[in-house]
């Protein structure tokens, strides 16, 4: 049976991935703050993305993303394995983007996030995210 610190925990954890996701699909990028670590990092080289750290990634998204017409991440099936005050955890994504030409087809992408997360004074934060790919579809030609 799971203690109510561990069940707590995992729901820290979960709320993290979730606020993640939310903070990316309506572009508010400073929420991530709240959400990593201070020396947070991030490698979304596996879609053709960039790695850094979380103020790189941040400056990054807020140019690339405002060039599509929306996204939703779609995160399911997390894994986390706790380890005192830190955890790591693998979460499956679906993230369907769509042009804003609406001629172009959308651009679906799989994906796993790997994840580490550390117990601050503030609460749980993510250290590290890794983006490992799936797959790709729908890019379009250029």
């Amino acid at each position: 049976m799971k203690s109510q610190q561990e069940l707590s925990d995992r729901l820290e954890i979960s709320d993290l991935i979730t606020a993640y996701s939310y903070a990316i699909d309506f572009h508010r990028f400073d929420e991530l703050d709240a959400i990593f670590t201070a020396d947070g990092t991030l490698d979304f080289t596996a879609t053709g993305g960039i790695a850094g750290d979380l103020a790189s990634v941040k400056e990054w998204l807020a140019s690339v993303l405002p060039n599509f017409g929306g996204h939703h991440h779609l995160v399911a099936t997390s894994q986390v394995l706790l380890s005192g005050d830190t955890a790591t955890a693998r979460s499956i994504c679906h993230n369907p983007m769509w042009f804003k030409d609406e001629s172009q087809p959308p651009l679906f992408v799989g994906l796993w996030y790997h994840d580490t997360f550390t117990r601050t004074a503030d609460g749980w934060r993510i250290a590290s995210r890794v983006q490992q790919k799936g797959y790709m579809h729908g890019l379009p030609s250029r």
